[in-house]
């Protein structure tokens, strides 16, 4: 028999010894320090690792050191070659699986944080349920107290139809109620909120928005996107510093249980705020890039740019978002043709598409990179027109513009994606509730175009996959399931809903990471288990890439670190 070598010897004596349990730390029964001493190494030993790295895709050990990664690989190079064999307190991972953490590309944390606090309407079956709920919300107020909900969606309901303003009084008639819509483009509202907001049947439908009537004029409560809803929205108190922090650690502790370790998101400046506090009290769990509001003045813009920054690895400013239209589910997303099933009407854009053009040239020369949230065909039509003419009259350089959502793309358009190295920032999610009507909103050849993943992908499109939480549950393997399936969750229709569009595991993960850091500017920053970058990753119940699809459902996070630190340890 060869002799073995001194290495060969040294790791043999402590694999053995790490597996007899004489390195005391089990990765599942402690929980590392919040912030670990500054240059110390912790050691991450015999696990299955995803690295998401096509040059090493697999590895069973790394090392990690001052919030990022310094050493992936087998076991005895870690041991032998970046100093494992002298570690004191490895963590065993005991054959789990590890990878990268995910980057949700589209979130909006701060009112999913006033959602925590408000009355929670999801997965209600009818007018009636809401009216229960309200009911009980209203004997814990006193009356005069404005009601804030949010959640309905009123696909799910056996007639399908918007509720209005009198069924809310019959429970409310005290008390201002504002119930927003699981999309967020409507929200109903009770009779004392539309005379608190003094609207009236006179009341002209505003800019970027639609106030719905009855036959008579007079509003019904319903209140359809931005422009609409700000006439109460504007009536409603701000929620103080105390609740908006105590909202958004809320969400923060969510995003940690789920996996997710950046968040691309868009809230208030307000929001941004506590973010801020939460980092230099070294509280923030998850890296933030917050976005700015495109339809704010370009001197504020700067402003907060300058005073927020662009590099900062735990939390800077990024993109500017536009809403440039509605939402599928509630028909008002902007189409280039009458909805199939109303043909009264074709959605609308919330901006008038010049005025658009004009403003876009503006920030993109003052360095901004824009991303416009489209989902009908005509308003991505519309983004893509803007971004040409943006490239053309501007010239060329690394904008990575983006369009959100990119639910419905018309099939000259998709090719476009490619051509103007538009991100297609898409929430695979949305495709697995949204099945279930889209076909009756779209009919047969114009659904060829929606959620097509795979077909913008081809063109050589970046894709950013993210959430839209909390429109939909921050959850990513909803997403994974969805991406790789088309499927419902509880299975079907058999080989998927337009199942063309489907993608594998390694892009759908892909776009959850490295995609998701393209877009934001933090390629080669984060998105991997790649020496120098950061220290962001989880360790999974399950192997993802060994299980049935559909048991991607059932994946549960035991461990999300980031930067180095555990921010969640699943007991």
């Amino acid at each position: 028999m060869m002799a073995e070598s001194r290495g060969t010897r040294v790791l043999r004596s402590l694999i053995f010894a790490t597996i007899c349990g004489t390195v005391s730390q089990a990765m599942l029964a402690q929980t590392a320090p919040p912030e670990p001493p500054l240059h110390k190494t912790t050691f991450y030993l015999h696990g299955r690792i995803y690295t998401n790295d096509p040059k090493q895709p697999w590895a069973s050990a790394i090392a990690v050191r001052d919030e990022k990664i310094l050493c992936v690989g087998t076991i005895e190079h870690i041991l032998l070659d970046c100093g494992g064999a002298q570690a004191e307190d490895p963590i065993q991972l005991k054959g789990k699986f590890l990878m990268p953490g995910f980057n949700d590309a589209h979130t909006h944390l701060g009112g999913a944080g006033r959602e925590k606090l408000s009355l929670a309407l999801n997965g209600t079956t009818s007018i009636a349920e809401i009216q229960k709920l309200l009911k009980d919300e209203v004997a814990k107020h006193q009356p005069g107290q404005w009601i804030l909900g949010s959640g309905w969606d009123q696909t799910l309901w056996a007639d399908k139809k918007f509720p209005s303003r009198l069924q809310l009084d019959e429970v409310a008639p005290n008390n201002p109620v504002f119930l927003m819509h699981i999309s967020g483009h409507v929200a109903v509202v009770n009779s004392l909120a539309i005379k608190k907001a003094e609207i009236t049947k006179d009341t002209a439908n505003p800019s970027g928005g639609e106030i719905e009537r009855f036959e008579d004029g007079e509003p019904t409560g319903m209140l359809k996107e931005d422009g609409a809803m700000e006439l109460v929205e504007q009536r409603i108190p701000d929620p103080s510093n105390e609740e908006r922090r105590k909202g958004i650690e809320m969400v923060l502790e969510e995003l940690a249980r789920n996996g997710v370790t950046s968040a691309q998101d868009n809230s208030e400046w307000e929001d941004y705020l506590v973010y801020l506090e939460l980092k230099n009290e070294k509280k923030l769990s998850a890296r933030i890039t917050e976005w700015l509001h495109f339809m704010d003045p370009l001197n504020d813009l700067e402003n907060r740019r300058s005073e927020a920054g662009t590099s900062d690895p735990w939390l800077k400013t990024g993109a500017l978002k536009m809403v440039t239209d509605g939402a599928l589910g509630t028909r008002t997303a902007a189409m280039l043709a009458p909805y199939s099933d109303d043909a009264t009407t074709s959605g609308f854009m919330n901006i008038d598409p010049e005025k658009l053009r004009a403003m876009a040239l503006e920030r993109d020369k003052a360095g901004f990179q824009l991303a416009f949230h489209a989902i009908g065909d005509k308003a991505n039509r519309v983004a893509l027109d803007v971004f040409e003419s943006v490239l053309r009259v501007n010239g060329p350089r690394e904008r990575r513009d983006r369009i959100e959502h990119a639910q419905v793309v018309a099939p000259e358009d998709i090719s476009r994606f490619g051509k103007l190295n538009v991100i297609a920032s898409m929430q695979p999610s949305h495709q697995t509730n949204d099945m279930r009507w889209a076909e009756q909103r779209l009919g047969p050849e114009r659904v060829k175009g929606a959620y097509a993943w795979n077909s913008l992908q081809k063109t050589g499109a970046k894709l950013a996959f993210g959430t839209d939480y909390s429109v939909e549950s921050i959850n990513p393997f909803r997403g994974l399931y969805a991406c790789v399936t088309r499927e419902l969750p509880e299975g079907g229709p058999v080989g998927g809903w337009q199942p063309q569009e489907k993608i594998s595991l390694d892009d759908c993960i892909q776009a959850y990471t490295t995609g998701s850091a393209y877009a934001e500017f933090e390629e080669g920053r984060k998105g991997q288990i790649k020496v120098g970058q950061f220290a962001d990753f989880i360790v999974l119940s399950q192997d993802v890439t060994k299980v049935p699809a559909k048991d991607l459902l059932k994946t549960q996070v035991l461990q999300t670190v980031v930067g180095g630190r555990t921010m969640y340890q699943k007991n």
